[in-house]
């Protein structure tokens, strides 16, 4: 018996989860996470399947000690230990990948004024400022000089950021919904944010003590997301903003085989064996001499954009044409016998 948390918000999986249970006969149960007595209600599981979100003020506190206590307990998880501690922590996601030698966006971390205040004075520019967390591009600006990487500085070891930044998320809800890719309800919500930001802000509060920068990448005008689940990969190509170097949560995709470089299937599927992931998006940019660069990692991804996807790899480099369920895959990989 497989259970599922109940929760069916139609960007998480649990409602293509249980879609596919009920197309193919799967036993589950549907239990609730937040129970105090979530353990007792597993008593008569064989696993647990949580998709939870980094823009849940309660997922932030529980998930992670929930699902990993129940894994050293011996008992299956997705998503497991090795394939979300590092969720939407850019921080922690460096020193895993640098400790495995991937080929990662060259990373800087600073902790004190001094260290970053002097490597500002002695780097070049463009970098790329991030926080530690956020998803479609939040929390993402490029800084272009040395006096803009300075307040930055002090930002940081200062008051420090808010998690949530309600101006930049109500130019890009009015950016969309310009674009025809939303809804004017959600230019309504941004605005309203404005004045109130969600919960789960307030759960995190500011991000403070710590700078974070990337290399700049030059020459490219979009990105590739490769998502590895159970030995196959598919992908998609994000484009740019207009005028823009992101690409997370532009809402321009290209989805034809042809788009994606096999290159970064490759270097997706290696690196996965690596970290030892049930399911993980991997997103790349092209280096120097067309050589995959790792940006960042996440096990969640918004499910809407990736049904026009026209097939998926094997770890072979097969190619199998057609519709697919990815969802599907994270169930059949909770079943099989033994970790």
């Amino acid at each position: 018996m497989i259970a599922i948390h109940n929760d069916l918000r139609k960007h998480l999986f649990h409602y293509l989860w249980i879609e596919y249970c009920k197309q193919k006969n799967i036993a589950y149960k549907l239990v609730d996470c937040f129970d105090s007595d979530i353990i007792n209600q597993l008593a008569d599981c064989s696993c647990l399947m949580w998709h939870y979100n980094q823009s849940s003020s309660i997922d932030i506190v529980m998930a992670k000690p929930l699902l990993f206590s129940l894994e050293q307990s011996g008992f299956k998880v997705f998503p497991d230990f090795n394939t979300a501690w590092h969720f939407d922590d850019k921080i922690g996601q460096k020193y895993l990948l640098e400790s495995l030698q991937i080929d990662l966006v060259k990373t800087w971390v600073f902790y004190d004024t001094k260290t970053a205040l002097s490597w500002i004075n002695q780097t070049t520019f463009p970098k790329v400022f991030k926080l530690r967390g956020g998803a479609g591009s939040q929390n993402v600006q490029l800084v272009k000089t040395k006096s803009k990487a300075t307040a930055l500085v002090k930002k940081a070891f200062g008051k420090g950021f808010p998690a949530y930044d309600g101006w930049e998320s109500f130019k890009e809800r009015f950016r969309k919904w310009r674009l025809g890719k939303a809804d004017f309800k959600e230019v309504i919500k941004g605005t309203v944010r404005l004045i109130k930001p969600p919960r789960y802000a307030q759960v995190m509060g500011n991000e403070i003590n710590y700078l974070y920068f990337q290399e700049f990448i030059p020459n490219n005008d979009s990105d590739i997301r490769i998502i590895v689940i159970d030995g196959k990969a598919f992908g998609i190509k994000r484009m740019n903003r207009e005028n823009d170097f992101r690409a997370s949560g532009s809402g321009f995709i290209l989805y034809e085989k042809e788009q994606i470089d096999a290159v970064f299937v490759k270097a997706a599927f290696e690196i996965n064996k690596k970290i030892k992931a049930q399911c993980i998006a991997y997103d790349f940019v092209y280096g120097k001499n067309n050589k995959p660069l790792l940006i960042e990692i996440s096990y969640g991804f918004a499910n809407a954009g990736y049904n026009d996807c026209p097939g998926y790899w094997d770890e072979n480099m097969n190619w199998y044409e057609g519709k697919f369920n990815p969802y599907g895959w994270m169930i059949d990989l909770m079943l099989k016998n033994g970790k």
